[in-house]
């Protein structure tokens, strides 16, 4: 009963997440209303191991990151994920933005430890964090252990509204220019689209191509992702994160028409998937007490505060050069506070609510949606492992 019950608590919290996004309209995003759930929950009554009793552990969060790379590999073309060098730009400078305005105000205000040890995770993801966790236990820096998880905990929960906030001033302005497009140009769009001409399968009879075909061929190509991924770095020495390579193989496998679009959708799993890497994500809330909060709250609020802020000052000035808009140029620096599948679960809501109708939500998504991913990937995959490697040395 113990494995069901946590289940039930688990899809709970997700499901009123996604109702109050849908009450406020996305102002407060899903992700951040269970995300909050989350913390009180584990710092009250919920278990800490919940997650991983309702079966969503760290094998299975595994399988659901390259599965589903691979899916929204399929959701675009490579073309557009070719175009996306802007973003990419956009996001590691507003990082620098973000290392600069701590480095300087933020080592004015606290010491040079509290700063160094909390400037990765407020770049990046859980993998930055963890490093220097390990690097202050090592310096028996003991009174600032907690403080790079605490800051990945909530420099997210800063984020999430900003983000939603952001896409929705750029989705608005998108859905005009689509409006005013001429009305031959108004056919939907969408990510890409399946082309009969395209696929490989398509003279295979329909009763062969059942779900579990498809789920052989997307865990096919994620598994030659990892794979090529662990022969780079043990051949040529070439540290190239798996998730990345499973992004551009899902694009070229859609391409030559070995995967359809969509991929998961069709198969039916794409929602459980989503639910499971999720909930997993947010197992990580756990990880952190309120009397250890009570420490370093002030730390960590003014150093996200002053992050956002050069995140800010280098986006504006940026934008315009790299042909965004400011919003749009801000958001893709702001992957750096959530990363997959946060910064594709708020494109798609944002998406959803603010376009009119399908062939607007499509306009919005290919627009928007390959931006925060290369974004997230620039930042959580890359850059904050290469500057949790180098502060891990000034600690």
């Amino acid at each position: 009963m113990q494995f069901i019950i946590s289940f039930l608590v688990v899809m709970l919290f997700l499901m009123l997440g996604e109702w109050v996004s849908s009450l406020t309209h996305t102002y407060i995003p899903s992700v951040f209303m269970t995300a909050v759930l989350f913390v009180l929950g584990y710092w009250t009554f919920l278990p800490k191991d919940v997650v991983a009793t309702a079966s969503f552990g760290t094998n299975f969060s595994t399988i659901c990151v390259g599965l589903l790379l691979v899916h929204l590999g399929t959701l675009m073309s490579l073309k557009k994920l070719l175009e996306q060098w802007r973003a990419v730009c956009i996001a590691l400078l507003g990082v620098c933005g973000t290392l600069i305005l701590t480095l300087t105000i933020g080592t004015l205000i606290f010491d040079w430890h509290t700063v160094v040890a909390a400037i990765p995770p407020l770049t990046g993801g859980l993998v930055s964090a963890l490093l220097m966790t390990d690097g202050l236990k090592a310096q028996g820096i003991q009174t600032l252990v907690a403080l790079p998880v605490s800051m990945f905990i909530f420099h997210s929960l800063f984020g999430y509204p900003l983000i939603s906030w952001l896409l929705k001033k750029e989705g608005g302005r998108l859905v005009n220019e689509y409006q005013k497009q001429p009305v031959k140009q108004m056919a939907p769009t969408g990510l890409d689209n399946d082309s009969n001409e395209n696929n490989l399968f398509k003279k295979m009879p329909a009763k062969y191509q059942t779900s579990a075909f498809i789920l052989v061929k997307v865990a096919l190509i994620a598994a030659l992702s990892s794979g090529l991924s662990i022969a780079l770095k043990t051949y040529l020495h070439i540290d190239l994160n798996s998730n990345v390579i499973c992004l551009i193989f899902g694009v070229l496998a859609h391409q030559v028409g070995f995967l359809e679009s969509d991929v998961l959708t069709k198969a039916g799993v794409y929602n459980w998937l989503m639910y499971g890497l999720l909930a997993y994500i947010f197992a990580q809330l756990s990880l952190t007490t309120p009397h250890q909060m009570g420490t370093i709250i002030v730390q960590i609020i003014v150093l996200i505060m002053l992050g956002l802020l050069g995140m800010f000052i280098a986006s504006s000035l940026l934008a315009k050069p790299f042909k965004m808009t400011w919003q749009m140029a801000y958001a893709c620096s702001l992957t750096s506070l959530c990363g997959f599948p946060a910064d594709y679960v708020i494109t798609s809501e944002v998406s959803h609510e603010v376009a009119n109708n399908k062939e607007e939500e499509a306009y919005l998504m290919e627009n928007m949606m390959p931006k925060m991913l290369v974004g997230g990937f620039a930042t959580v995959s890359v850059a904050s492992i290469i500057i949790a490697s180098v502060f891990l040395k000034l600690l």
